[in-house]
């Protein structure tokens, strides 16, 4: 790849034409068009009049649990979480085709469609061990060029009620896992203490941090996510704690949702949702009033969990905007910026496009954010550290 191209013929969000130029991977300037000193022995790439966009984040994921690339398998269903854990980890035991070459199909699918970074959870309990948190580490290897992946390993099936996996999820991390997980302290462990205790006992030991999946709902969830934020404070952990789901803070009332998202302000708690079904969701607006973070990911994508999920991020935002009644521009915009500045942000990543960011980005035909997550659209420019990696919808 050219040391220094520059990208021209572009325009900003607001419509203005602009010039991209890359060094190394780079960026090293956005600026109007004509402004920027292009170098001679720069490669020049004409945008055709498309508008940059940064690249997607998906800030929750499960690249081993993906059956792309098998028949359709249908669908198992489970009335309870602990059901549904329990009905896949049976459909686990069939599966032949490898983590690396179902998660290698979800990666290059995500990434065709604008995606470059993603967390993904990766299962850890005593009957899988390890073994798909080394296939995702290979992915990470293999599928570098198209994808940042950051690993949380994840209890799946709870770890008081399934007796050394504490030990493997600190083991996990040792192993290359960038963050541990948790899931459901009372409804899948019946222990908050017990479970709490295990998963920050992780992040304290390897000073990683945490993102928990939390689906109990009512005052008990908002009970949990207090304690999680009152451990969060006490182990100096603000800023790097997330929990996924947290589907309570779209039921309590005003004065335990006031109480909660306080705490969770104060200790810098990011709070993810993907727009989930039938269920109560985290109301966005007004938990970004409160101070609190909140960021987005496709989570199931085409497992035992869901049959649904394509990975298009630009569609996940569009069902945020339907779940919370946006339609406004600047509600669509609020939006997006899930699915890229602050996922992005909850990753540890710079602010996209800004000088000395990797040069990861879209490009599209479509005259604003709004009419972007209007129209969907699958024509998309994909670059990767300035390297062209796809192009509608499939890459190159």
């Amino acid at each position: 790849m050219p040391a220094q191209i520059a990208v021209e013929n572009i325009r900003n969000t607001r419509g203005e034409p602009v010039t991209l130029l890359i060094e190394d991977g780079q960026v090293a300037g956005l600026a109007p068009a004509g402004t920027l000193g292009i170098p001679e022995v720069a490669e020049r790439i004409d945008g055709g009049g498309k508008m940059i966009l940064p690249g997607l984040v998906d800030g929750h994921i499960h690249l081993d649990k993906t059956l792309i690339g098998l028949p359709f398998i249908p669908h198992i269903p489970g009335e309870t979480v602990a059901k549904r854990i329990a009905a896949e980890r049976e459909l686990r035991r069939t599966v032949a085709l490898p983590v690396t070459a179902r998660g290698g199909a979800l990666i290059e699918k995500v990434a065709a469609l604008g995606t470059v970074a993603v967390r993904s959870h990766v299962d850890i309990d005593t009957e899988i061990g390890l073994k798909g948190l080394e296939q995702v580490l290979s992915l990470r290897q293999s599928h570098g060029h198209l994808i940042d992946i950051e690993i949380v390993a994840f209890p799946q099936s709870g770890i008081m009620r399934d007796p050394g996996t504490a030990a493997l999820l600190h083991e996990a991390v040792a192993a290359g896992a960038d963050l541990v997980g948790g899931l459901d302290p009372a409804g899948i462990d019946d222990d908050i203490n017990g479970h709490l205790d295990a998963v920050f006992a992780v992040a304290e030991k390897h000073n990683v941090g945490v993102d928990l999946h939390l689906h109990d709902g009512g005052a008990l969830g908002a009970f949990e996510l207090r304690q999680i934020a009152e451990r969060t404070i006490a182990l100096s952990l603000q800023g790097r704690v997330a929990v996924s789901h947290a589907f309570c803070l779209g039921e309590l009332d005003d004065a335990d949702f006031g109480r909660t998202s306080e705490l969770l302000a104060c200790a810098e708690i990011a709070i993810m949702t993907n727009g989930p079904g039938p269920v109560p969701m985290p109301p966005v607006k007004r938990l970004q009033a409160a101070g609190v973070r909140v960021f987005c990911g496709s989570d199931n994508i085409r497992d035992a969990w869901s049959p649904f999920g394509n990975g298009d991020l630009i569609e996940r935002a569009g069902i945020i905007c339907d779940r919370q009644d946006f339609r406004a521009d600047d509600d669509l915009e609020r939006a997006f910026a899930l699915v890229t500045e602050a996922s992005g942000a909850v990753l540890g990543r710079a602010e996209p496009l800004s000088i000395g960011t990797p040069a990861d980005f879209i490009l599209v035909d479509c005259g604003s954010i709004a009419e972007t997550l209007a129209a969907r659209p699958v024509d998309r420019t994909v670059f990767k550290a300035g390297r062209k990696v796809a192009e509608a919808g499939r890459l190159v």
